[in-house]
């Protein structure tokens, strides 16, 4: 282990250093510290995947290999599978190739997003519902747990799972079945299970605050989806795969210069969401490389449209050379950001107050405002 000078100064036994090697079980002073290492019992053999994908997810970082080679061992199986990773590292990505590399691939897969509803919402799309179980519920509807027969069910930001719910989940989880919200029937199921959150669930388990028992169940295969910032070698093979997935395709020769050099110095604290954002954002703007890393709204340049096309914001018609699916992503990104600051600008950076008047859950509310780096009160 290796150590650099510092302002208390560094011993090994009564010898000053500016830098030293730390063997093993020879004790080092760190200022009022002492450290002593201590060798395990012996070294772990982590297998590497041969490929640099898996599914729609890419990456030749250690990191990366080590986990496409856990995914290939777990994906033909049933198990249920725990992905934990920060918001934007790909979590559904993943999910999507788990399950079309599982004897369920011609099976629907449905995804409900814990930390973008309501508790009676997400209690509805999980086990469905009959007319009249609730106010408002004028019809019967069936839950995506059963949608899913022959499938794979993602329960994204399972982490925000209430608590009174988390038993009813674990129950469909051991037996197989499940009831109606406002029914006795009970309906059985057959639907792997697939789990993802940015949270912390075995802390969480801990203090009480997520239930211990469903959280075993879930991490039968725990899957630690690492952050882009933890795999920046990645970055290049990733732009590239954006780049030719877009119509006509690119290559990094359309970037501007040193760009793939300056993508790999930023920290991406919206990982994979936030870099894909970004290279679409530079083949539109160029010129704005600079302001778009530095976390700086950027104001596209306006561009004159042809008479006949509907006159729109400035920067449209650089959006009517992208395909609909990334000119809709991007326009939405700007007007969510918007949207959410004006919000909170509203009620004084009070969450709870903005996601009220905004209809949506506290956590997507929280979850936002981390992608945006928008301020709180």
């Amino acid at each position: 282990m290796l150590f650099r000078s510092s302002k208390n100064g560094v011993f090994l036994g009564d010898v000053a250093a500016v830098e030293v090697f730390l063997p093993p079980l020879v004790p080092a002073k760190i200022g009022g510290s002492t450290l002593l290492v201590v060798p395990e019992s012996g070294a772990t053999v982590v297998p590497l995947s041969r490929l640099s994908s898996f599914g729609d997810a890419v990456g030749t970082s250690l990191a990366m290999r080590a986990l496409f080679a856990m995914l290939e061992r777990a994906a033909p199986s049933d198990e249920t599978v725990l992905l934990l990773g920060e918001s934007g590292t790909g979590k559904e990505v993943l999910a999507r190739a788990i399950h079309a590399n599982s004897s369920r691939r011609d099976g629907p897969f449905a995804v409900v997003d814990c930390g973008a509803l309501t508790a009676s919402l997400i209690e509805s799309e999980l086990f469905g519902h009959v007319a009249g179980a609730a106010t408002g519920l004028t019809s019967d509807r069936t839950g995506l747990l059963e949608q899913a027969n022959g499938g794979t069910v993602l329960i994204d930001e399972i982490g925000e799972l209430p608590l009174d719910l988390q038993p009813k989940l674990l129950r469909a989880i051991e037996s197989r079945e499940i009831r109606k919200l406002g029914s006795n029937k009970v309906r059985p199921i057959d639907a792997r299970i697939i789990a993802a959150t940015h949270r912390n669930l075995a802390a969480r388990a801990k203090d009480g605050s997520f239930r211990a028992d469903l959280y075993f169940r879930l991490s039968v295969v725990e899957l630690h989806v690492p952050a882009l910032r933890e795999r920046k070698d990645d970055i290049p093979l990733l732009v590239e795969r954006f780049l030719a997935a877009r119509r006509p395709a690119a290559s990094l020769s359309d970037l501007p210069p040193h760009a793939v050099a300056l993508l790999q110095a930023h920290d991406w604290p919206g990982n994979v969401r936030e870099l894909r954002n970004i290279v679409a954002r530079l083949l539109l703007f160029p010129e704005m490389l600079p302001g778009l890393l530095g976390g700086q709204p950027v104001t596209p340049p306006a561009a004159p449209l042809a008479p006949a096309t509907p006159q729109v914001d400035g920067g449209a018609a650089a959006l009517l050379d992208l395909p609909l699916p990334e000119a809709r992503e991007l326009v939405m990104e700007q007007f969510e950001r918007g949207y959410v600051e004006e919000r909170l600008k509203r009620h004084g950076g009070n969450v709870s107050r903005a996601a009220e008047s905004m209809g949506v859950s506290r956590q997507l509310v929280h979850r936002l405002i981390e992608r945006y780096g928008l301020r709180t009160r």
